[in-house]
């Protein structure tokens, strides 16, 4: 007889899948695929999906959540989780499928989750916000959630979290303190834009930004970290702005806007040196400079005048 698998045995192999690493860069390719999975698990009822449905929607996920100025092919997760045993790759005239886009396309592929986890997501939602959680948490910063979740169709306020995420980020605690320590630094004003708005005598629109995303070992330190704007905050994690050797502002040469907007709140950013915190703490480490320019940063940067 086969032994059910828990919850619990279900939420450690989804943590366990294996991607590639190196000096901590990204490889979000099976995270995003198990995403994208759940969302149409939300949606329809079902993961079953062919290699032609999914290829456009894994490409827009690798392209926009990816490593900048890397080519990733949505064929690699497709054909990869097989091995983590949580995926099938089936194809209606059997055989070897192969592992590349033109392979799988030929062959009709069809992907869909084990049959067992798509029987314990379907019957668990907490199994499945608490997954998809894990998720998120592992490889994104909480800024880019909400634009995953709409991307591939997942709803997480559908079903009550907070408990669900308490236990997800149990394997590493953030420091509570983190936040407060970087705003009180940076005496409340965002290092890009000088933005410095209360409402009372609580600040609003102000975030305590990673610079090296928590999910790959940022510390909760104020040396890793910048006082941003919620606008900013959402700008840096998404690679439109970063960080220079010399702490001045770089922006992407491959962000457009040409509106007046733009031009005040990021094109005029490039090449102004960031509002320092204040004495007795520091600006950004270089090594968390260089890891977002690396994996985060989407380059070319624009040159100055």
């Amino acid at each position: 007889m086969r032994s059910v698998v828990s919850s619990d045995e279900w939420l450690e192999r989804i943590a366990g899948i294996r991607q590639w690493a190196r000096r901590g860069e990204r490889a979000p390719h099976k995270p995003l695929l198990l995403l994208y999975a759940m969302g149409r698990l939300q949606r329809t009822g079902s993961t079953e999906m062919t290699y032609v449905e999914a290829e456009p929607v894994l490409a827009e996920l690798l392209r926009d959540f990816g490593p900048p100025g890397r080519s990733s092919s949505p064929a690699y997760p497709f054909h990869h989780l097989q091995t983590d045993g949580l995926w099938t790759v089936t194809s209606p005239g059997g055989g070897d499928l192969g592992s590349s886009s033109s392979q799988l396309r030929r062959a009709c592929a069809v992907g869909r989750l084990s049959p067992d986890l798509e029987t314990a997501l379907r019957t668990d939602a907490r199994l499945l916000v608490l997954s998809a959680r894990f998720l998120l948490d592992a490889n994104f910063p909480d800024s880019l959630h909400p634009d995953i979740c709409s991307l591939v169709g997942l709803d997480l306020e559908a079903v009550e979290v907070q408990a669900v995420r308490e236990r997800a980020a149990s394997l590493r605690r953030r420091d509570p303190q983190f936040r407060d320590a970087v705003l009180v630094a940076y005496e409340y004003r965002c290092a890009m834009c000088g933005y410095d708005g209360r409402l009372g005598t609580e600040a609003v629109g102000l975030d305590a930004a990673h610079v090296r995303w928590w999910a790959f070992e940022g510390p909760d330190t104020v040396d890793n970290a910048l006082c941003l704007c919620s606008f900013h905050h959402k700008l840096l994690d998404r690679g439109v702005v970063g960080i220079g050797d010399d702490h001045t502002v770089d922006v992407s040469a491959r962000f457009v806007g040409r509106g007046r907007a733009a031009e005040v709140f990021v094109h005029e950013l490039l090449g102004k040196p960031l509002h320092e915190p204040q004495r007795g703490h520091a600006l950004p480490a270089l090594d968390h400079v260089h890891w977002h320019r690396g994996q985060v940063f989407s380059a070319p940067a624009r040159k100055s005048a």
